[in-house]
């Protein structure tokens, strides 16, 4: 056998195995992706690619406990998340204004065009 998967980045665990398009340790639980793969692209509701640092606005309401953010809430500066580090299906990390910083999926926001 001449393909040997590398060791975990995170504990340098061999054991590490193959499930689809990433690699994951069963020691500490990493996931990753294996060299040469196609970086996840991450897309907004309507389709267009969002990048780190763009501006979007949110599509629909969100309820955040009692409050809610409204629809057209303009959000600065997001932050695209590994898939590692998603709560469930957030997979982007802003500061909500008027909300403080907090997870969003890309699924309820577009992208600003400049």
């Amino acid at each position: 056998m001449t393909d040997q998967l590398p060791p975990c980045p995170k504990c340098s665990s061999p054991y590490t195995y193959e499930d689809g398009a990433l690699l994951i340790c069963p020691e500490c639980a990493h996931e990753w992706a294996q060299a040469g793969e196609a970086a996840h692209i991450y897309r907004d509701a309507v389709g267009n690619e969002l990048a780190d640092g763009d501006t979007v606005t949110v599509v629909k309401d969100l309820k955040v406990g009692n409050n809610a953010i409204k629809v057209g809430t303009k959000v600065k500066g997001i932050r695209l998340l590994p898939p590692e580090e998603w709560i469930g299906d957030h997979d982007i990390s802003a500061k909500v204004p008027g909300f403080g910083p907090m997870h969003l999926k890309t699924s309820v926001v577009k992208k600003v065009s400049d």
